[in-house]
């Protein structure tokens, strides 16, 4: 007598599979990652202050390239961290000592490129320190309006429970700050960046307000 296999229920479809709808399949992911993955939050926050010192300095093509570069590397680099933890997680219903290590390797890329990105942000900063001895005011300015600006996306990025008109607060003042070191800055790229890092960190506090996890 033949037992017949137990039926798998099948997931869920999605309402759209074209090309708009994969891109807010992605933007998802990456709202999520940030509103629940703490070392996703440093390094929003890190990227915040990279865009506010490339910002803030003369730099030539190659360092901002360069710059950006790691930013953006260290993100992929995390969400795909992200994503191996969850499916391990998913495999592995108990503790494994080969899951844990999984993890771990994992952990470890973002730590290297992360331990790089610093590197090569101080050999970047030394090889420009006289732009930025000979820079002061610019620079003070810059510090003076772009830490504050760090704080609201700080704020934004933080796990507490809070009254919603903080975080709109918070992201509103983040960007009148930013509006004020545009027209100063050395690099609207620098600029467009953090501007784009703000949008990220107000949209990961509106998830986790939408969608709160226990």
């Amino acid at each position: 007598m033949t037992v017949p296999a137990p039926h798998r229920p099948q997931f869920p479809s999605r309402r759209s599979n074209g090309l708009f709808a994969s891109f807010g399949h992605a933007w998802a992911g990456l709202i999520h990652t940030v509103a629940w993955q703490r070392n996703m939050r440093i390094h929003l926050i890190s990227g915040v202050l990279v865009g506010l010192v490339g910002s803030g300095i003369p730099l030539g093509l190659a360092e901002k390239v360069t710059l950006i570069f790691c930013v953006l590397l260290i993100f992929f680099a995390e969400i795909l961290n992200s994503a191996l933890e969850q499916l391990v997680d998913l495999a592995v219903q108990q503790f494994d000592e080969k899951a844990r290590l999984t993890k771990d390797a994992a952990a470890a890329g973002v730590l290297v490129l992360a331990g790089g990105t610093v590197v090569i942000f101080a050999a970047i900063l030394i090889n420009y320190w006289e732009t930025v001895r000979t820079n002061t005011d610019a620079i003070f300015r810059q510090v003076a309006l772009g830490l504050p600006l760090a704080g609201c996306a700080t704020v934004l990025v933080l796990p507490q429970p809070r009254p919603a008109a903080i975080d709109v607060l918070a992201f509103l003042t983040g960007c009148g700050l930013l509006a004020l070191t545009a027209p100063t800055s050395a690099s609207l790229v620098f600029t467009a960046l953090t501007a784009a890092l703000l949008f990220i960190a107000g949209a990961a506090a509106r998830e986790r307000r939408r969608h709160p996890q226990p």
